[in-house]
């Protein structure tokens, strides 16, 4: 019977180290009668200029009737020169094959997101992991790691570096309570300032085509009508309705009607004025155009009005706009729209019609939003994200994220910091 090695190598990396360690096995497996690979992995932390750990994981068996203490003598003789650290373990013909079939349960990736991680957060998520039957598999830094010094920063721009750090866990398990397990990492985040994403780990989570967007509040800091409001000297009134609108306490029909009758009279010079200083939310400039060279296509869903939305159309190169517009006369707003109201319900539906027009299955969409109204789009999408949300909107959506920027979401898909500078600079 063949005998079957766990070999854990760990030491300090450098370049030619891996070829090295490959080398000593291949060496042993020649002597010994060959060695068969049955797992390998390699991780590497703390890296920088200067140093680094390296851990290398190699399941191995041993042909027929080979004893394992001489291949064992052989590899620890060559890595001590090398100044590695080697430690071996025999594992039994039924746990390898009970490891086998593990790989066949449901695979999910866990996604922790803060400006910055702490041994805390790590445990409350891992805990709650374990405590719904999950096992952590892998564990992987998809965030830059953050210098310490900050003296190399141009003048003026230490306040403008907001850090962001993301762990994803790998994990697989039978498939859990997702309602109980969401609101379980929905109590801590609040408790932690830092949020937790849980999603299957299925083909589609690279494989997005289609992005819409909310426009108030998610793709800019403001609700527009509440700014045209203020102009008006209405805004206490209108900015009251809206919260409740978006709380979904307000049908957001006669709400948008509401509001809108008490910006009657409005100079439409106003809008211009109001477009030009719009503030435009954390992370959305890099996330649009980390999509675009990605070939994804974008669009905004927005009860807000295509007068603003137009505005963000250009400036970021946005696909589809679908808003509500504004009915100006002898350049006044008359306080009326033209046309159908996009609500929830005709968000939903747009998103579907996009979809189909891109050939675009809803797998492979993504929706963002914050508002009740939002809540349609995010349900129907593969993955509905609340951003910054209402808290209706943050207990009812898979997924959501309120400690970090708009290009977090991209953490979501599985991508690093390390994949999208390599893709901004292929794209200058």
């Amino acid at each position: 019977m063949s005998e079957i090695l766990l070999i854990n190598v760990t030491g300090r990396d450098k370049p030619g180290l891996t070829a090295s360690i490959t080398s000593i096995m291949g060496a042993c497996s020649h002597q010994n009668g060959g060695l068969e690979i049955l797992d390998v992995s390699q991780s590497v932390i703390h890296d920088n200029l200067t140093w680094g750990t390296l851990t290398w994981k190699i399941v191995v068996r041993l042909p027929e009737g080979r004893e394992a203490a001489p291949v064992l003598k052989d590899l620890q003789s060559h890595f001590h020169e090398l100044e590695l650290q080697c430690h071996c373990q025999s594992i039994s013909d039924e746990g390898y094959e009970q490891w086998v079939s593990e790989q066949d349960k449901n695979r999910y990736i866990l996604t922790l997101l803060a400006r910055n991680v702490t041994a805390e957060q790590i445990a409350r998520v891992t805990h709650i992991t374990a405590e719904h039957g999950l096992n952590i598999d892998q564990v992987t830094r998809l965030s830059g790691r953050q210098s310490l010094n900050t003296d190399s920063l141009e003048p003026g721009k230490i306040q403008e570096q907001r850090t962001s750090s993301c762990l994803e866990f790998s994990v697989s398990g039978a498939s859990p309570e997702q309602d109980k397990l969401r609101a379980d990492f929905l109590h801590i985040s609040s408790e932690l300032d830092a949020d937790v994403a849980f999603q299957e780990d299925s083909i589609y989570r690279r494989n997005r085509r289609l992005v819409v967007f909310d426009m108030d509040s998610t793709l800019i800091e403001a609700e527009v009508i509440d700014l045209l409001a203020e102009a008006a000297g209405v805004g206490d009134k209108v900015a009251d309705i809206t919260e409740r609108a978006m709380q979904g306490e307000l049908d957001f029909n006669e709400s948008f009607r509401e509001r809108l009758s008490m910006l009657k009279g409005l100079d439409e010079s106003v809008l211009a004025s109001i477009a030009e200083k719009l503030p435009i939310m954390e992370g959305a400039e890099p996330l649009i155009r980390s999509l675009k060279a990605l070939g994804y296509k974008t669009a905004i869903l927005s009860g807000g009005f295509t007068y603003f939305a137009h505005y963000l159309k250009r400036l970021f190169g946005i696909d589809y706009i679908y808003a509500n517009e504004l009915e100006i006369v002898d350049g006044k707003v008359t306080g009326k729209a033209i046309g159908e109201i996009v609500n929830g319900e005709r968000k939903a539906q747009l998103l579907k019609e996009i979809a189909k027009k891109e050939g675009v299955s809803l797998e492979q969409t993504i929706a963002v939003g914050d508002g009740a109204n939002d809540l349609p789009m995010l349900s129907v999408a593969g993955l509905g994200v609340a951003f910054r949300a209402k808290p209706l909107v943050t207990q009812s959506a898979k997924q959501s994220i309120s400690t970090l920027g708009l290009d977090s979401i991209l953490y979501l898909l599985g991508f690093s910091e390390q994949d999208l500078q390599v893709l901004n600079q292929d794209k200058r």
